[in-house]
Formats: structure tokens, C-alpha cells, sequence
């Protein structure tokens, strides 16, 4: 790449063959034919049917397409139809999903503007922002968007807000001349302007060095092009399981069918016998409660002000080790305020929180600082409206001294009243200052008695440095005072402390006048008055946000392209971390990936960064084995967001680019709404876990009644369409219950679970083998207690074993629930009572109604044998009891 900022303009005129009139319609053509259009070029999109086709390969799909293809070999249409219709539930849900996610580039796209003015064979004309080529002459004025990336050739006031490409928070005073160094980051060449960036103050003329995907914008847009998203670990675990269950499934079928065969039974019987055990191995409404659980909490998300837009993102929020977080926006307001007046004897602080009001002397010199800065100054704040309104108009910096003015009842209309702008000095890159001149017409205010003897009145703002060159007074006490070294070094002093502490400092001075003109020349003997810092301040509940993701074990690490002292000294404000020095992406190109890997792991700030540097942090973040999140809200930030593990952007202020690449889009652009959406996503993680331990427990027993059964003559236990009933209706049902529990006592007061850990731990063995022990032992044992061999006819046995696991899964949900809650506590979870209810009455359905009971080949059960098997299924809940009481201890 060209270093255009280090050229000059006759350089990078020569080096593009254009001039100063622009490019001839004929040079113009053969460029467009070289470079291509101005535009994003779309990433070829994948195929519809191929992305439909790829949601069908997970593990616990293909288990459940293998299980319904063996049960319409063998005749079951209607085992085979209700797996079907789970599987093409799950898959559809996933496509959905995946397509939404390849929106972003269509967003990327739309950043390109319709139409730009440009200089061709010496005249001006608009143009499709579509035909313009490298060499092209742009001209830009206040409102325009930047058609492509520019040399800056002329300046005037030229100002361009850069943040969402940067995230520098205030817009950057461009110039023409060129830089000393090539290794500049892109907020800090002056000379340039970038696609997408927009124009907020002046006007200039550029020439066009880079077009189309050439462009900054259009590296952003390669990279958001080349990045994958990772599974969520939810989808890790999961396919995981469906593995284990896979082989687990396998096996133990071809176990029975063997041990069939060996007892003497008809090899077709067993073989119908192996398909049960596959059918109850694999938890059929696995991925319908997971989905909808999923589902349901974000549901409960949206109304907490996040939206999900990719359901796995839910469970991967309660993972989450690591929060990274852009700065402009993000953490802070998003909008210039001064905080400090340093006046030359005392410095007032302008929070209200904080500050005491001040009085006397002190108050008069604020007062006259604050007006001379609202009478320097181009912005409008009409009087009463709020800061935040929309009203605002003009250059952050100058609307935050308006609203620090109105703080104090000083108004710019007011003073325009009795204090008219007759003359101006505009600001320039040289003198680093602006003045205006105003007409004494009578009637000022006290704090300006003392100044306005005389018939005009300059006021300057500008650089400290700029406007001390110029000052031979200084204001102290209601009088002037000459300008000393002491004076001059004191107020130094105050302006390296103040930028230091991440602060914009401008300096204020004023001066009498006998005439109104006489250009820059009249910006001489001034009084100076003090100095003004300002910052883009954190939101107020970002505080306790940060504090509160200490508490749950999270590391927040902020991410910015804004410079390295604005971000450290928000840092420090939001108790960032130990470490708050920021790293910048200097330091981060020249690190190799051991030193890269050391920077992650302690680093809590990084300044200056660009989106391939912010890439490699959430990449070195992730194989040191942290779960990431990524905030942001810019266009700089979507390559990020779509590699980390979540990302989350911002709804008010984000691009749309942000939003389409994010997994989650907190909807009012609160940091606090993050850390209420990982406990929500906490709560989440420990419900699919508490019902995978429900549903593997349940299926390891009735496996284990498949298995056992045929020694004890009962050569199918369980009909494959009764183990469907029994897994859609408790895994399903229960299941979905489970999966609404509220939040445990301790949610956000434990670290986050180890993201290397399974679905399951060595230490649920013993509980998910007891429980299914349990549930196997008193259904079998009720099976072989009505057993009848003379009569093959009675199905009483089969339907007491069915009855049985059906009530010893509802009271093992019952004994699952939150520990935080009662087992029979409704008003907690009105939902799992609902569930409850509903299990149990269509339980009693499939056994009483006449249709059904044929349907799935059982017969109506006696009062006290239903009562018995009630009694034998409540075994299990007392099971689970003590066994947490002993595994606890």
C-alpha cells in the first residue's frame, strides 16, 4: 500500500497522473475499466440449499434421521413421522439463523453514497459515487459522506468524524500538509479521509487514492468476508453428547440383540427390540427443549432491552470469561463534556456530583471563562433545550462549552443581545486558535464590567500553547496580572496534567479593542483567561456494570481506537483493572504471538488499535481459552464481532454493519444490559444442564429396563412407540419446564463455568447411574410382579412399566428443580406447574382414553394399581434428595 500520508500533494498529483482540474472523461473510463466501480465488492453468498442441507449433519440429527429410517424399514410410520418433525423443526430454526448472519455484507454495502462532486477536465459536476476512479478531485463540504479514501489537497476548518471507523469519539481537524513518519495509525493521519467517514465541520477538496475494495472500508469488508464463527460451546457439548450417545445407543443395541438371539428369541423380534433401545437412548426433544428454551430466554432477554439475534448466542452469554469492550459509545456517552476549568488560580470541576458550587471571585472568573467560550463559538444550543435532545448543532467540542455555559445561565443568544459578533478570525492549522470580535452595545454582564470599557471585545480560543504565544496578561482575582514565567510554567503545568488525564484542554483568553478589524493581527497582548478540559465521559451505570462483572468472575478489556491517555484515564474512572496502561496497536503489530499471548492475558486497555489488531486480540483471548464477548458499534468493530464468541452491538448508535455481524444488539446501547443478559444466560446454561442430567437419567433407565427385560421373559419391555410417548412426553414436556427455572442464589457470585468442561463431568456418573437404577429397578420390578407367561395377552406388566417410568420422571423434574426454590412451589415457576399438570393428565390419557390406550397398545390400570405405580415412581424423588445431601457433603 502507498504511503500517501507521507507524500506530498505534488507528489501524490504525479504519482496518480491527475491535476489539480481533475481527470479527463477519456483517463476516467480506462480507470473505471481498470479498478472497477467505486463500490464494496459482495462476498460470493453461499447456497441456500447447501446451508439448508448442512443443518442435518450435527451428530444428534443424523441419530434421529437414522432412527426414523430404520422405523419406517420396520413398519412404524408413526415413530418415524414424530422424529421427522422434530429433526426438520431443529434444522429449519438453524438455517434461519445462518441466513440472517450473511446480511452484513449487504449492510457493508449500503455505506457507499449515491452521488459526489467531482472535478473532470477542469469544471465541477455530480457524479455516481459508483464512477469514481483513483485520481479522481472530490470536493467536500459539511454533511457530505466520504465517497472514497482521500488525500486531503485543501483544508479549510475541514473536520470529519471518524469514530465509526475508528472509534475516535471527536471529529479530526484534517490539514493537507504531509507526515514525517509512515507508521501512523489511521486516526492519526490528518492528511486522509476514508470511505464511509463523514464530513461534520468545513469544507476541502481531495484527491481519490484508493476506490471500491480498495479502500480502507473495503479491508474491513475482506475481513468480515474471512472470518468464521465458531461453534457456541452450548453447540460443542452437544455434539459431544450426541456422540457418546451414539456409540452408547450402538452398542447397547446390538448387546440386546445378541443376548436375543442367544436366549432363543426370533431374530426379527429382537431386531425390533434393538430399534427400542436406540429409540430410547436418543433424547428425542433434546433439540426442540433446547431450542425453545433458547428461545424463551430470549424472550426474557428482549424485555431487559437485548436482542438476541442468534439463539446459541443465549447459552454462550453465561460461558462468557471475558468481556471486550469498544470505548466510544460503549462505555461512555458518546458526547464531548467539560468536566475541569482551570482557572489560573484555582481549578473548579463542572460535576455536580462532585463539586461544590462556587462563589466570590472564583464564580465571577468562571463565568467570564464560560462566556468568552460560548461568544467563541459556532455551535447553537437553543435556550432550554436538553443537552442530549438533537438540538445541538455544530462541533462537539464547541456544543459541550454551550451546554457547560447553560450549566451556569450563560447563553449564547443572551449575550449575542448586548455583545454582537462583528468580526471573526477563523481557526487554522498554524495558529491553532479562533477569535471572534463583539460590539460593547451596554447592558453586559458583571463578570464582564471590568473588560468591556472599551467599544469591542475579542474572545480566543484555541491550544494552550497557541494562545500563550499571544497572551501578555493573565486574569487572577477580578484584575490583570502580568504573564510570568511562574504563571506561564503553572499553567503548562495545568494543561500536560489535564491532557494527561485523557482530557481535550483549550485555552480561553479575551482582550479590549478600539476597532473591530485588522485579521490576525489584533490576536496580540491578550489577558489569559484559563484553561478548559473536556472528555467523553462513561455512562453512569457502566461503573457498577464493570464491578458487578468482577463479582461473576468476568475480565472487562476495553478496545478503542481512541488515543491511548483518553483511554486510560476512563480506565482508571471504570476500575478497569490493575494494569491500565494501554497497550497500542503500535506495540501489538511489532509483538510477536508468545508476547501476544502474555499482552491477553493482562492487558486491560488497547488504544490506537485497528480492526486487524482487534482480530488478533479476541483470536489470542481464545486460544489462551477464554470465552469472548465483543461490544461494539462501528463498522471497525464487525470483523470482531463476528470472530468472537458473542458479539454484541449497540442498537442506538451502532452501523448496521455491527448489527448484522453481532450475535446480540443491546437495544439501549447500555453496558449494565451486557451483565444482566450473562445472568440471564447464566440461568439458561444451568437449566439446559439441569435437563440433559433429567433426560440422560431417564433414558439410562429405561435403556436399562430394554436390557434387563428379556432375561426375566419380557422379550420388548417397551414398544418403540411408547418409548417415543415417554421421551417427547417428559424430556419434552418436563424438559421445557425445567428449562424456565429461575435463578440460582449464587448466579452472579461464581466464576463462570470452565469452558473446557463437557456437558457432563466425571461426578455426574454416579447421580445420572443411580437415578436410572432407580427408575429401571421399581418399574422392572412392578413389570415382573404382573407379569403373566401363560397369558402373553394381559398387558397389564407392559402398561404398569410404562405408568411407572412416566410418574418416576415427573417427580425426578419435581426433585430437580432450583435448590433456591420448593420441589411443589408453583408461584416460582408457574410454567413447570403447568407442565406438571399437563404430563401427568396425558399420561392418564394415553392410558384411560379408549382410541388411545389401543393406539399405543395398553390397557386401562385398576385405582390402586395406578396408585401403586404412583408410589414407585415418587422412589425417585427421594433418591435424588439424598443423594444430593450425601454427594453435597
Amino acid at each position: 500500500m502507498n504511503n500517501w500520508h507521507t507524500s506530498s500533494k505534488e507528489e501524490v498529483l504525479a504519482q496518480l497522473t491527475s491535476s489539480a482540474k481533475g481527470l479527463t472523461e477519456a483517463e476516467a473510463e480506462e480507470r473505471l475499466s481498470k479498478h472497477g466501480p467505486n463500490a464494496l465488492a459482495e462476498k460470493r453468498r453461499q447456497n441456500p440449499f447447501r446451508m439448508l442441507l448442512r443443518q442435518f449433519t450435527e451428530t444428534m440429527v443424523v441419530i434421529l434421521i437414522v432412527a426414523a429410517l430404520l422405523s419406517f424399514f420396520l413398519g412404524k410410520t408413526t415413530e418415524a413421522v414424530a422424529i421427522l418433525a422434530i429433526v426438520l423443526l431443529f434444522g429449519l430454526l438453524g438455517f434461519f439463523q445462518e441466513y440472517r448472519a450473511e446480511r452484513a455484507m449487504a449492510a457493508l454495502q449500503r455505506m457507499v453514497v449515491p452521488t459526489v462532486r467531482v472535478r473532470r477536465g477542469g469544471s465541477v459536476r455530480e457524479m455516481p459515487a459508483k464512477a469514481l476512479v483513483p485520481g479522481d478531485i472530490v470536493e467536500l463540504e459539511a454533511g457530505n459522506v466520504v465517497p472514497a479514501d482521500l488525500r486531503v489537497l485543501e483544508a479549510y476548518n475541514l473536520k470529519v468524524q471518524e469514530a465509526a471507523l475508528t472509534g475516535e469519539s471527536e471529529p479530526v481537524e484534517k490539514e493537507a500538509d504531509p507526515l514525517a513518519r509512515e507508521e501512523v495509525p489511521i486516526g492519526d493521519r490528518r492528511n486522509m479521509t476514508y470511505l464511509g467517514t463523514v464530513v461534520s465541520y468545513g469544507r476541502g477538496v481531495g484527491v481519490a487514492v484508493a476506490t471500491g475494495m480498495e479502500t480502507e472500508l473495503g479491508r474491513i469488508a475482506n475481513l468480515l468476508g474471512t472470518v468464521q464463527s465458531g461453534k457456541t460451546p452450548l453447540q460443542e457439548k452437544l455434539d459431544k453428547l450426541g456422540k457418546m450417545l451414539a456409540l452408547f445407543g450402538v452398542a447397547a443395541a446390538a448387546l440386546i440383540l445378541v443376548i436375543g438371539v442367544l436366549l432363543g428369541e426370533a431374530a426379527a423380534d429382537m431386531f425390533l427390540t434393538a430399534v427400542s433401545v436406540a429409540v430410547a437412548v436418543v433424547p428425542e426433544g433434546l433439540p426442540a427443549v433446547v431450542t425453545i428454551t433458547l428461545a424463551l430466554g430470549g424472550q426474557r432477554m428482549l424485555r431487559r432491552n437485548a436482542l438476541i439475534r442468534k439463539l446459541p448466542a443465549v447459552e454462550t452469554l453465561g460461558s462468557v470469561t471475558v468481556i471486550c469492550s469498544d470505548k466510544t459509545g460503549t462505555l461512555t456517552q458518546n458526547r464531548m463534556t467539560v468536566t475541569v476549568v482551570d482557572l489560573p488560580d484555582q481549578t473548579v470541576g463542572l460535576e455536580p456530583a462532585t463539586d461544590t458550587e462556587p462563589d466570590g471571585q472564583v464564580a465571577v472568573a468562571l463565568d467570564l471563562a464560560l462566556a468568552v467560550s460560548v461568544l467563541c463559538n459556532d455551535a447553537t444550543l437553543p435556550k432550554g433545550a436538553e443537552p442530549g435532545s438533537g438540538q445541538l448543532i455544530g462541533d462537539p467540542t464547541e456544543t459541550a462549552l454551550l451546554v457547560a455555559g447553560a450549566g451556569r445561565g450563560i447563553h449564547r443568544e443572551d449575550l449575542h443581545q448586548v455583545l454582537p459578533r462583528v468580526n471573526e478570525v477563523p481557526f487554522d492549522s498554524d495558529r491553532k486558535r479562533m477569535s471572534t470580535v463583539h460590539r460593547v452595545e451596554g447592558g453586559v454582564p458583571g463578570y464582564f464590567q471590568s473588560l468591556a470599557e472599551a467599544p469591542f471585545l475579542l474572545c480566543a480560543k484555541g491550544a494552550p500553547d497557541s494562545l500563550l504565544t499571544v497572551s501578555d496578561f493573565v486574569w487572577v482575582q477580578g484584575a490583570q496580572e502580568p504573564l510570568g514565567d511562574a504563571w506561564r510554567e503553572r499553567i503548562l503545568a495545568a494543561n500536560t496534567g489535564m491532557a494527561r488525564n485523557g482530557m481535550r484542554v483549550l485555552g480561553l483568553a479575551v482582550r479590549p479593542l478600539d476597532a473591530p478589524g485588522g485579521g490576525a493581527a489584533i490576536e496580540q497582548g491578550l489577558t489569559f483567561l484559563g484553561l478548559v478540559g473536556m472528555i467523553d465521559p462513561p455512562r453512569e451505570e457502566v461503573k457498577a456494570a464493570v464491578e458487578n462483572c468482577r463479582l461473576a468472575g468476568i475480565r472487562p478489556v476495553m478496545i478503542t481506537g481512541d488515543h491511548p491517555l483518553t483511554a486510560a484515564a476512563i480506565g482508571r474512572e471504570l476500575h478497569f483493572g490493575e494494569q491500565l496502561e494501554a497497550v497500542t496497536g503500535a506495540r501489538l503489530q511489532q509483538a510477536g504471538e508468545e508476547e501476544l499471548m502474555d499482552l491477553a492475558g493482562k492487558t486491560a486497555i488497547y488504544a490506537r488499535v485497528s480492526p486487524e489488531d482487534k482480530l488478533r486480540i479476541v483470536d489470542a483471548l481464545q486460544r489462551r481459552g477464554e470465552v469472548v464477548a465483543m461490544t461494539g458499534d462501528g463498522v471497525n468493530d464487525s470483523p470482531a464481532l463476528r470472530k468472537a464468541d458473542i458479539g454484541v452491538a449497540m442498537g442506538i448508535t451502532g452501523t448496521d454493519v455491527a448489527k448484522e455481524a453481532a450475535d446480540m444488539v443491546l437495544l439501549d446501547d447500555n453496558f449494565a444490559t451486557i451483565v444482566a443478559a450473562v445472568e440471564e444466560g447464566r440461568v439458561i446454561f444451568d437449566n439446559l444442564l439441569r435437563f440433559i442430567r433429567f433426560s440422560l437419567a431417564g433414558n439410562i433407565g429405561k435403556v436399562l429396563i430394554m436390557l434387563v427385560g428379556p432375561f426375566f421373559g419380557m422379550t420388548i419391555a417397551l414398544q418403540p412407540l411408547q418409548l417415543l410417548w415417554l421421551n417427547l412426553l417428559t424430556d419434552g414436556l418436563l424438559g421445557l419446564g425445567l428449562g424456565t427455572e429461575p435463578a440460582e442464589a449464587d448466579t452472579m457470585r461464581r466464576p463462570p463455568r470452565n469452558p473446557e468442561k463437557g456437558a457432563l463431568e466425571k461426578k455426574d456418573a454416579l447421580p445420572l447411574g443411580l437415578v436410572g437404577a432407580t427408575i429401571a429397578a421399581v418399574s422392572l420390578g412392578l413389570g415382573l410382579y404382573y407379569y403373566n407367561p401363560s397369558d402373553p395377552g394381559d398387558l397389564t406388566w407392559q402398561t404398569m412399566i410404562f405408568a411407572t417410568v412416566g410418574f418416576a420422571q415427573v417427580f425426578q423434574a419435581l426433585a430437580l428443580r432450583s435448590s433456591a426454590h420448593s420441589a411443589f412451589a408453583a408461584a416460582s415457576n408457574p410454567l413447570m406447574a403447568v407442565v406438571v399438570f399437563s404430563a401427568v393428565l396425558l399420561q392418564l390419557a394415553v392410558i384411560y382414553v379408549p382410541f388411545m390406550e389401543r393406539f399405543f397398545r395398553l390397557v386401562p390400570l385398576p385405582v390402586e394399581d395406578l396408585l401403586i405405580s404412583v408410589a414407585a415412581g415418587s422412589l425417585v424423588f427421594l433418591v435424588i434428595k439424598l443423594e444430593r445431601k450425601l454427594f453435597r457433603r
